[in-house]
């Protein structure tokens, strides 16, 4: 046996009883640092005629390279039983309760989304949900926004390549939605009247600021029945908010606003007190604007595949992430999805808060603190 299949066997018994990472370097030194036992051998070839230079030159690689796969493979079965030690004695009883200090927090977008369907559960409303990528007929062209309305523009729209293997068509493109409105044309698609859904969701448009942020969150409302009437529509938004803000004398009141998927449109306002220390929802001086509304455009229902002759409706739409800033207290959307555990344990609520409208809102403890 030559010299090289000695050192080679020698290494291979070392390298199956290493048992932890640190005696495995150490053979991995031994073999083929720059002292090792192949190495040394590898400078013996200047000495060697040339035929034989070559035909162990190759004889060392290979065996080189096989010790290398040796101790690549053996680490790795070392990491991996390491890992399963690891993992047994780190076992959590997940049946155990979780201590106080670390026990979650439901987050307030989470906890006012319950809320709001709570409320328009108790009306009669179901939830309806749609993709959050969305083609342009239906984000746009279905709510009667046309080509060059301003909503459309890329600074403030995310559009997306609809075909990754073709150059951007801005006509084609789908869009990363900006409302959940697409969500009631795609409910007129699939459903006649009545019709009583209520689309909360994220949306996403190209702002940020301390009240507005690339994505956020948006419920929608949409009703369509033979006589639904303006009068449904406002006496629906009032008691959503007074059973919301949980205010019995609530003023609000209704401006006449633009939409294109509307008409008449609206804005409703609700009333509030205002300070250099609080803002106060309910009787005071000042006026809050709220949400947007007024009732389904005929072309809409045309393009839902409903006939404005026959039926109408109303719909209406607010910020979810803006209801809980003004609801409990939170100065900064932004803080909404920077991740600070610090602000989730001031803001956020306990697991067991439900909500319900026989228990109440909020009334199970209200902020985590």
């Amino acid at each position: 046996m030559s010299d090289i299949e000695v050192i080679k066997k020698e290494i291979e018994e070392q390298i199956a009883k290493a048992e932890d990472a640190k005696a495995l370097d150490d053979v991995r030194v031994l073999a083929l640092g720059k002292k090792g036992r192949v190495t040394e051998l590898l400078k013996t070839l200047g000495a060697m005629p040339m035929e034989e230079r070559i035909e162990f030159g190759k004889k060392i690689n290979v065996v080189k390279a096989e010790l290398e796969t040796l101790i690549a493979n053996k680490k790795q079965e070392l990491e991996t039983k390491l890992l399963n030690e690891k993992l047994k004695k780190e076992v959590i009883d997940v049946t155990l309760p979780c201590r106080p200090e670390v026990q979650g927090r439901i987050h307030p977008v989470s906890k006012v989304y319950e809320e709001i369907v709570a409320i328009f559960a108790e009306m009669g409303f179901s939830v309806a949900e749609g993709p959050d990528i969305e083609d342009q007929f239906h984000n746009f062209n279905a709510l009667n926004m046309p080509p060059n309305h301003p909503a459309r523009q890329m600074q403030d729209t995310f559009y997306i390549n609809s075909d990754a293997t073709k150059e951007f068509d801005m006509d084609t493109a789908c869009v990363v939605r900006t409302h959940t409105s697409g969500v009631q044309i795609r409910t007129m698609e699939k459903q006649q009247p009545p019709i009583r859904i209520i689309a909360p969701g994220r949306t996403y448009r190209s702002d940020y600021d301390a009240t507005h942020t690339p994505m956020f969150h948006q419920v929608e409302g949409l009703v369509i029945d033979k006589k639904t009437t303006m009068a449904d529509l406002k006496g629906c938004l009032y008691d959503f908010m007074k059973a919301f803000f949980e205010v019995d004398d609530l003023p609000v009141r209704y401006r006449p606003s633009y939409f294109p998927f509307t008409e008449p449109s609206a804005e409703m306002d609700i009333g509030c007190l205002k300070t250099k220390e609080e803002l106060k929802i309910g009787a005071g001086t000042d006026w809050l604007e709220v949400l947007g509304c007024g009732m389904v455009h005929p072309n809409v229902l045309r393009a839902g595949g409903i006939d404005p002759d026959e039926y109408q409706g109303f719909a209406f739409g607010m910020g979810t992430d803006r209801l809980a800033m003004l609801k409990y207290g939170i100065p900064d959307l932004r803080t909404f999805f920077e991740s600070d555990i610090r602000w989730i344990k001031y803001y956020g609520f306990t697991p067991l808060d439900f909500s319900s409208m026989t228990s109440g809102l909020s009334n199970n403890g209200g902020l985590a603190r």
